[in-house]
C-alpha cells in the first residue's frame, strides 16, 4: 500500500467521493496527518463548549463530515466511555465518531476467474456505482465506509475511466456493483492464518458479561484475550440473548440489514439513511444463533463498553478479526479465494453469555 497526500486522495477519488464535503472543521492546520481525522457516523453529533455533555452545545455536525482531531482527552464524567476529541471550536464525544485514514492502493493485475479476493476499504468513505445496459452508470447510496470488508471478483473500467473492482455481495449476489481500486486494499491470506489451530475445539470458549460489557476468550480455562464490547440495547427484539451457544458459521464479509438495490441509488434516497439499516461489508462475522446474532467488526460507532447493537456483539474491527481467526469452525486461507462462509457441524467454539 502506498501513502498519499490528502490532495492526491481527493484528485484520485473525486468521483467516488463526490458527496464528501470538507468544512473548516475538517481542514487540518499545518501538516497533514491522516491519523487525526474522524468521520461523523450518525445523523448529527454535537460540538460542546467543554468536554462534557452538560456544557453548551455550540453546533451540530452532520453525518459523514470529516473532522480534524487535535487531541483526545478524558472528560470529567465517569462512564463507560469518558473520552472526548478536541476539535475546531470545541469538543466532540467519540461515541458516534469513527477514526479514519486516507490510504490509497495500487490495483491488482487481475483476479482469476472463479475466485474472489477479500478487500478492505482504506479511505473514510467511497460511493458504490451500479452499471446497467438500460441506464448506464448510477451512483448508489449509502456510502461504503472505512474498515468494511468486501469480496471483489473482477476488475474493469469504471465510470471515471480508471480501474474499478467488481464487488460480489452475498445479499445481492445477482447484481454487481463497483468500487475504485484505489480505495480498496487486497487482504493477503497471511493476515488471516488461523490462531492456535492445534487447540482442540472443546478447549476454546468465549464468555460475554453483559453487565460489564466485556468479552473474554479462553484456551484450556486460561484467558488469552479480553476486550470491551457493545451488546444489544434494551428494547423489543434488540437485546442480546443470554445462554450457552456455539459459533456455527463465520463470514469474513456480511451484508447486514436491507439490500442496496431498488431504492438506494442517489436519485432515490428512500433507504439511504440510518433507519434503513443498510450495512454492507460488515467485517469478520462469527454467528452463534440461527436468527442472526454474531460477533463482528463495527464501523459505525466507537462506544464499546455500552450497549449499542440490534442484538449482535459489536467489536472493534481488528478484535473481531482476531475472534474470526481464533474461533472454530475452522477456515483455511486457501478456501478464502472461493468460499464466502465457513461452518462445521456442531464443533464450533462454545459461547456463554450472561449478566
Amino acid at each position: 500500500m502506498d501513502n498519499f497526500s490528502r490532495r492526491d486522495f481527493l484528485k484520485l477519488g473525486g468521483l467516488a467521493l463526490g458527496g464528501l464535503a470538507f468544512s473548516p472543521l475538517s481542514s487540518p492546520l499545518g501538516g497533514f496527518d491522516d491519523a487525526q481525522f474522524v468521520r461523523v457516523a450518525t445523523h448529527d453529533v454535537a460540538v460542546y463548549q467543554e468536554p462534557s455533555d452538560k456544557s453548551k452545545a455550540l453546533e451540530y455536525i452532520r453525518r459523514d463530515t470529516l473532522v480534524h482531531v487535535y487531541k483526545e482527552i478524558k472528560g470529567q464524567e465517569v462512564d463507560s466511555n469518558p473520552y472526548w476529541y478536541r476539535v475546531w471550536g470545541g469538543y466532540m464525544h467519540r461515541a458516534r465518531l469513527q477514526r479514519v485514514k486516507f490510504l490509497l492502493n495500487k490495483p491488482m493485475d487481475s483476479i482469476p476467474e472463479g475466485t474472489r479476493q477479500l478487500m478492505e476499504v482504506t479511505v473514510p468513505m467511497t460511493s458504490p456505482w451500479l452499471f446497467t445496459k438500460s441506464r448506464g452508470w448510477e451512483e448508489m447510496a449509502p456510502s461504503i465506509y472505512y474498515e468494511s470488508v468486501h469480496w471483489a471478483d473482477g476488475i474493469q473500467q469504471g465510470p471515471d475511466g480508471n480501474l474499478w473492482y467488481r464487488i460480489w455481495d452475498e445479499l445481492d449476489s445477482n447484481v454487481d456493483y463497483f468500487l475504485p481500486t484505489a480505495h480498496l486494499r487486497p487482504i493477503p491470506h497471511s493476515e488471516l492464518e488461523p490462531i492456535s489451530p492445534d487447540v482442540p475445539w472443546d478447549k476454546k470458549r468465549i464468555e460475554v458479561n453483559l453487565t460489564t460489557q466485556t468479552l473474554t476468550a479462553f484456551e484450556y480455562d486460561r484467558p488469552v484475550f479480553q476486550t470491551k464490547i457493545s451488546s444489544g440495547v434494551n428494547g423489543p427484539n434488540m437485546m442480546t440473548p443470554r445462554g450457552k451457544f456455539q459459533i456455527f458459521d463465520k463470514l469474513p464479509s456480511k451484508h447486514m440489514g436491507n439490500s442496496f438495490f431498488g431504492v438506494t441509488t442517489k436519485g432515490n434516497l428512500l433507504a439511504a439513511d440510518d433507519d434503513s439499516y443498510v450495512l454492507p461489508g460488515v467485517p469478520w462475522t462469527s454467528f452463534f444463533t440461527v436468527v442472526g446474532h454474531a460477533f463482528h467488526g463495527t464501523y459505525w460507532h466507537e462506544n464499546f463498553g455500552a450497549p449499542m447493537s440490534h442484538g449482535c456483539i459489536n467489536m472493534r474491527t481488528p478484535e473481531a478479526r482476531w475472534i474470526f481467526r481464533w474461533a472454530l469452525p475452522p477456515h483455511t486461507t486457501q478456501a478464502l479465494a472461493t468460499d464466502y462462509s465457513f461452518h462445521y457441524g456442531n464443533k464450533g467454539t462454545a459461547v456463554n453469555i450472561f449478566f
